[in-house]
């Protein structure tokens, strides 16, 4: 998996791991847009970071549904400095949606799902960027579209 520094172009290799106690400290509201600690009883959090660096780039928290073969991302966060026109890296939010298809897809075959619920001004964002298809309150990913994700940001 690769993210983009905008500023040079550059690939990075990141990694994706599950967040430790420790990062809760860091994993504020201020930079993450939630605050991970009151979600990480709930979810599965994960954190994305450059390979060999220690600074956490972007989160994601998991929720398993597998009588659905189905999983959710409950919420999604990259850090304030990589949002927008004058982020510094790129592909971030990506990587970790990616992320989420390659567990539905180890655990649930071609069966799998992932879904989410995002914010109003966000929708046309992940049916765009992300190919996500419409299910009314909810966004999902299955099939080709889920395929192509996991092309773009995983493979």
């Amino acid at each position: 998996m690769e993210i983009i520094e905008v500023a040079t172009g550059l690939r990075k290799t990141v990694i994706i791991s599950k967040a430790e106690d420790e990062d809760f400290k860091v994993l504020t509201k201020s930079r993450y847009s939630f605050a991970w600690r009151s979600f990480k009883t709930q979810t599965k959090v994960y954190k994305l970071q450059i390979k060999g660096k220690d600074d956490i780039l972007g989160v994601v928290g998991l929720i398993d549904f597998p009588d659905e073969r189905r999983i959710e991302i409950k919420l999604l966060a990259t850090s304030r400095e990589n949002i927008g026109k004058n982020k510094a890296y790129d592909r971030i939010a990506g990587c970790l949606i990616g992320f989420a298809c390659r567990i539905a897809v180890a655990q649930y075959g071609e069966d799998a799902c992932v879904s989410l619920v995002p914010k109003t001004t966000l929708v046309k964002h992940y049916m765009t960027r992300y190919h996500m298809l419409n299910a009314g309150w909810q966004l999902y990913l299955e099939g080709k579209a889920l395929n192509q994700i996991l092309k773009e940001y995983i493979l």
